[in-house]
């Protein structure tokens, strides 16, 4: 590897500020408006399970955009893209901010989610293409932190905004955000990133099986999550739908000719794509579902209100942003794979330390456990990005993006979902007299239950570990990909020999 090849030119920090600019508030909108739903719904004089639909419709118009970026980026070139995705996400935003009834909030924030759903994978692809193997962790760190910083950064933010103006401020602080971005975007985003294939199909069919299928899933899982039972019609309607839909897409992917599908389904029968992203399907699982259970923890058992709760984890993000830069230039020079897995074995380390976690275990120590997740999310996570596209072209970094982002989403909304489900049968099996439910729990712990409730969290840990620990064994089975070496110079004065061979 020589110097020039390995450091991070100048084109290469300005395009990763590009992506940073334009990822960082669309994540963080995920997580923001959470804190305010309360306040919606009174302003706006609806009901909780209507003003819901403030997060579901942003979440899932997100969702069913990922699988059109792969095609778009071929289709109008990566800069067209991201400039039109900045575009309908500053609009949206706007729009949410002076909306004038809960109806048009959704509407808007659908507009949101379109516009955010299509930044992070063309994002990733821009960086991908324009960084090569030897540069990858250093420029996935880059894509790694508004994924990092939402969970915790989101509610926080959110509590700051509302305790000093009104909600509508939640949406435009947006549009500042987005006119740097997309300054930043037209200076520094070369004609590399403009080009475009004319010729690219449209894989209708697949459109029409993943995007509703990832839609379907994800709020089937999302309904779960919010404390729908698993017999409930909602969550068995999304779910079944979802996955009917989503296993025929990926037939229909399969049969589909080379370079034709929406999705290119081809590209996990490559162990080193296939081991990466189903490592981070199954880190996703544990990590998202443990992003429910802290907050759930410090409000139920430890009687903080919501914008507490949200500092009390904001340790993770320290720890994470100490880590993640120093992670992505490890896995540049040794390898993805041991990286990732120590950063992976120290989350789930810190986990199974929260399993025996009590109603009065010292504070210090539970902000110190927090920040050692942080510290390994932050080794784990670049690394685990950047094995995905190693051994790839750089023509199949859209396809991979696509792919990618796809199934990390899935696994975002699974653990949230899952652990939710774990954590109200566990509430129902050691909590006296609760039924499974967050309120009958409050109600238990403030009448001396809070030790039995303790031990219900500490089951969601063990499960949210064991979803770590398939990650790790996944992450440890990733092959090192060697490159193909460049042949040697020839001597002076002598030609270079063709039949030989580089080595591999």
């Amino acid at each position: 590897m020589t110097t020039s090849t390995a450091r991070l030119d100048p084109q290469l920090r300005s395009l990763a500020l590009v992506v940073l600019a334009g990822t960082i508030m669309t994540v963080l909108d995920t997580t923001i408006v959470n804190v305010a739903l309360n306040d919606l719904g009174r302003d706006l004089h609806t009901s909780l399970s209507t003003i819901q639909w403030v997060l579901t419709g942003y979440t899932l118009a997100l969702t069913m955009t990922i699988p059109l970026t792969g095609w778009a980026v071929r289709r109008f070139g990566a800069r067209r893209v991201w400039l039109a995705a900045l575009f309908a996400f500053g609009l949206g935003s706007v729009l949410c901010g002076v909306a004038w009834s809960v109806g048009s909030l959704i509407a808007f924030r659908v507009l949101q989610g379109v516009g955010g759903g299509a930044l992070m994978p063309v994002g990733q692809t821009m960086l991908a293409q324009a960084a090569g193997p030897d540069r990858m962790g250093r420029v996935m760190s880059v894509v790694a932190i508004p994924a990092m910083l939402a969970p915790v950064l989101g509610p926080v933010l959110g509590g700051a905004i509302l305790d000093h103006l009104a909600w509508r401020w939640l949406f435009f602080i947006n549009a500042p955000v987005c006119v740097v971005a997309v300054a930043l975007a037209v200076r520094w985003l070369s004609s590399d990133h403009g080009g475009s294939d004319v010729g690219v199909r449209l894989d209708v069919i697949g459109l029409v099986l993943f995007s509703p299928g990832l839609a379907a899933l994800v709020y089937g899982l999302s309904e779960a999550g919010n404390g729908a039972g698993l017999s409930s019609s909602r969550v068995l309607a999304g779910v079944s739908a979802g996955v009917v839909l989503l296993v025929a897409g990926v037939v229909h992917g399969a049969r589909a000719r080379a370079g034709a599908a929406l999705i290119d389904v081809r590209l996990f029968t490559r162990r080193s794509f296939l081991l990466p992203t189903a490592g981070m399907f199954s880190y996703g699982v544990g990590l998202f579902g443990v992003m429910v259970l802290l907050p759930l923890y410090f409000q139920l058992i430890r009687g903080a209100g919501s914008l507490e709760a949200g500092l009390r984890i904001a340790p993770l993000g320290l720890g994470a942003m100490a880590t993640m830069a120093v992670s992505g230039r490890l896995a540049d020079r040794y390898g993805a794979r041991w990286i990732a897995a120590g950063g992976v074995a120290v989350v789930g380390g810190a986990l199974l330390v929260c399993t025996r976690l009590s109603a009065t275990t010292s504070l210090p120590l539970l902000l110190g456990v927090v920040l050692v997740i942080g510290v390994g999310h932050g080794l784990a996570t670049p690394p685990l990005m950047a094995a995905a596209y190693r051994g790839l072209d750089r023509s199949q970094a859209p396809a991979a993006s696509t792919a990618g982002n796809v199934v990390l989403r899935l696994g975002t909304a699974i653990g949230p979902a899952v652990l939710a489900v774990v954590l109200q049968s566990a509430i129902r099996d050691r909590v006296p007299g609760a039924a499974g439910t967050l309120a009958d729990a409050g109600r238990a712990a403030a009448t001396g239950g809070a030790d039995a409730l303790a031990g219900a969290f500490g089951v969601g840990f063990a499960w949210a570990a064991g979803a770590l620990a398939v990650a790790l064994a996944l992450v440890l089975a990733i092959p090192r990909v060697v490159r193909p070496a460049a042949p040697p110079e020839p001597a002076a004065g002598r030609p270079a020999d063709p039949s030989a061979a580089p080595a591999a």
